[in-house]
C-alpha cells in the first residue's frame, strides 16, 4: 500500500501507536513519533513509498520523543532514538524531519558496509548513472535536484551505494535536502517542484526538501551501472566547465569521499579500483543549472565536452 493512501489523519495515528515501516529500498525503515509536527511533511514528501505490511524486520529504526521534564516540555525540545544511540543533542520539535533524515543518513553511513559508501549525488539517464562525490557545500544536492527535475533519475542525493565486485550503484532515492540559498534557487528553477516546509535555524542554517520523483521511487529496486565520476563544484558567475580527470586523481578523490572505504579494507580499494576503471572521469565547475544540464545531457549523449 502506498503511503498516499493514507489520509494525514490516519498516517498521524499509525505513527504515533506503533509506528510505520516504509519501504525505501534498499532498506526498509521504521519511524515511530508521537511529535505533532512530523505527520503531515513526512506524508506529503514520502507519499509516493509503500507501507510494510509485515512487520517483523527493519533495517533502521527511528524514534523522535518529546523530552520529559518540565523544562523540556515548556521549551518544546525532542530527542531522537536510533536503536539505544542518540547521536544528536535535543532539538526543537518542529524540527523533527530534518533530525528524522539526518538519523536515516548517520545510520545508513555508519552501517551499511555491505556497500561502498560513497558521499555523493547520484543521478541516471538512460542505463549508465552519473556519480557526482563533492564536499558539503559544494553543491552537489542542488544539482540533483536541478537534473531531476529535467527527466534524470534521481538515485540519491547523498549517498553513492556501490555493490562491491560489480560495481553497480543501489539506488536509494529520498527527498533531496537543499539550504539556505539552494532553496528558492530551486524554487526559481522548478516552480511545480515539490517543497516540503523550510525549517529555520538548524545547525545546518535554513532546510526544506523536495519530494523525490514518483518515477524515480517506483524504479528504485533497479540497480545501474556507472558510467561517469564527476567532481562538481559551484562558483559564482562562473561559465560550466567539465575537464577530464586523470584516473590517478579519481582515485585518490573518490577515496576521500568514502564513509567506509578504510573499514571495509581491501573490498573498498578493490570497489574503487574498479569503479574508477569503469567511468569517464571529471571535474565540474558550474553556476547557471540551465546551462550546466546541457553540459551533462551533451556528456551523457556521447559529445565531448567544449
Amino acid at each position: 500500500m502506498k503511503l498516499s493512501a493514507l489520509t494525514i489523519p490516519d498516517f498521524a495515528y499509525l505513527l504515533s501507536r506503533e509506528g510505520i515501516f516504509l519501504r525505501a529500498d534498499p532498506f526498509i525503515i521504521h519511524v515511530h513519533s508521537q511529535l505533532p509536527g512530523l505527520a503531515a511533511p513526512l506524508h506529503q514528501l514520502y507519499s509516493n513509498y509503500s507501507l510494510i505490511q509485515n512487520r517483523e524486520f527493519a533495517d533502521i529504526h527511528i524514534r523522535l520523543l518529546r523530552c520529559s521534564g518540565l523544562h523540556h516540555r515548556w521549551k518544546g525540545t525532542a530527542r531522537l532514538w536510533l536503536d539505544d544511540i542518540t547521536p544528536y543533542p535535543t532539538f526543537p520539535e518542529y524540527n523533527a524531519l530534518p533530525y528524522l533524515e539526518w538519523g536515516i543518513n548517520w545510520c545508513v553511513a555508519t552501517r551499511a558496509h555491505q556497500y561502498l559508501i560513497l558521499h555523493a549525488g547520484v543521478v541516471a539517464k538512460g542505463s549508465k548513472a552519473v556519480l557526482l562525490p563533492a564536499w558539503p557545500g559544494y553543491g552537489k544536492s542542488t544539482l540533483c535536484a536541478a537534473l531531476s527535475q529535467r527527466g534524470w533519475r534521481l538515485l540519491s542525493d547523498e549517498f553513492g551505494l556501490v555493490q562491491p565486485k560489480d560495481p553497480t550503484i543501489v539506488p536509494f532515492p529520498r527527498p533531496v535536502s537543499l539550504k539556505n540559498q539552494s532553496i528558492n534557487i530551486i524554487r526559481a528553477f522548478a516552480p511545480e517542484a515539490i517543497l516540503g516546509p523550510i525549517f529555520v535555524n538548524t545547525y545546518k542554517g535554513n532546510v526544506a526538501h523536495l519530494q523525490a520523483p514518483a518515477a524515480s521511487v517506483a524504479h528504485a529496486a533497479e540497480m545501474v551501472q556507472a558510467g561517469w565520476i564527476i567532481f562538481p563544484e559551484f562558483r559564482a558567475n562562473a561559465a560550466s566547465l567539465l575537464t577530464p580527470l586523470s584516473k590517478t586523481q579519481a582515485f585518490m578523490q573518490l577515496s576521500h569521499h568514502s564513509f567506509n572505504y578504510d573499514r571495509i579494507g581491501l573490498r573498498g580499494f578493490e570497489t574503487v579500483s574498479d569503479l574508477i576503471e569503469s567511468c569517464e572521469c571529471y571535474t565540474f565547475y558550474y553556476s547557471d543549472l540551465e546551462e550546466a544540464i546541457a553540459q551533462l545531457d551533451a556528456l551523457v549523449a556521447g559529445k565531448p565536452p567544449t
